[in-house]
Formats: structure tokens, C-alpha cells, sequence
């Protein structure tokens, strides 16, 4: 029953991003295919994945732990308070803390946690910012003057 509850509401939300796809704007310069294939592709492969999930639904699956769910649920703060923490912080400070939290809840050990958030962060910002060409600032607003 689990897979076709979650196959249902993968199929819902797949058509109401189908839905919101179509609603976006062509500029005047734009390729060919527009900027809405490529959220209406996603929502297809999504609603096909929900109907199969709908149609052949696995045996019911064991539910994790409390442990294992209190995990989850402290990971899913985690990368709330990333969003909210972002434009406040900054992309540096702000991914560095939520990578020293996540490495730390996949293997506590505090000083490999520092190093793996404060590695990731770094790279991250070098990859976004030169690869990509984003305008990320490094640093909140206050301390960059």
C-alpha cells in the first residue's frame, strides 16, 4: 500500500509541475525548444516512474528505526536551516556548516567532519563560481563591506 500511496502522489505532483511548465515565458531569443521542455520532461519521467509505482507495487517494505528516523529528520533540519542560513551567511560559511553537520551525522568524528565540510564548501564554491560562472557571494554582505 506504501508504494501506491507514494506512486499516487508522485503522479500529482509530476502533473502540477507539468502544469506549472507550461505557464513559463518564452523570451524573444530563446532556442528552439524553449525553456519549458526541460521542466516537462522531468515531469514526465516523474508521472511515469508514479504510474509504475502505482501499477506494480513492491511487497511492503520495514520501516526504519527511531534511530534511523530521528537521523533523517535531524539531516532534513539541517539542510532547512541551510536555505533559511544562506543569504545571511553566505555560500562559504553557510555550506561549511551543513557539511560538517551531515559529515558528522554519516561518521562522528568531529575533526574529519570539519574537514570534509570545510573541503566541500570550498570546492563547491570554486566549482559554481568559475565553472558555472554564478555570482555567489563567498561571504555574507556585512563582513565584505
Amino acid at each position: 500500500m506504501t508504494d501506491r500511496i507514494t506512486g499516487f502522489i508522485v503522479v500529482v505532483l509530476a502533473l502540477a509541475y507539468f502544469a506549472g511548465a507550461t505557464t513559463l515565458s518564452e523570451p524573444f531569443f530563446a532556442d528552439p525548444l524553449g525553456p519549458k521542455a526541460f521542466p516537462m520532461g522531468i515531469a514526465f519521467v516523474a508521472a511515469v516512474c508514479g504510474l509504475v509505482m502505482l501499477m506494480k507495487p513492491d511487497e511492503e517494505p520495514e520501516w526504519p528505526g527511531l534511530a534511523t528516523l530521528l537521523r533523517i529528520g535531524y539531516a532534513v533540519v539541517a539542510l532547512v536551516l541551510y536555505a533559511y542560513g544562506l543569504k545571511p551567511l553566505g555560500f562559504l560559511v553557510s555550506t561549511a556548516l551543513v557539511g560538517v553537520a551531515i559529515s558528522y551525522l554519516i561518521s562522528p568524528k568531529p575533526r574529519t567532519a570539519l574537514f570534509t565540510g570545510v573541503g566541500m564548501s570550498l570546492g563547491l564554491f570554486l566549482l559554481f563560481k568559475f565553472v558555472f560562472g554564478l555570482s555567489l557571494l563567498a561571504f555574507p554582505r556585512w563582513l565584505m563591506g
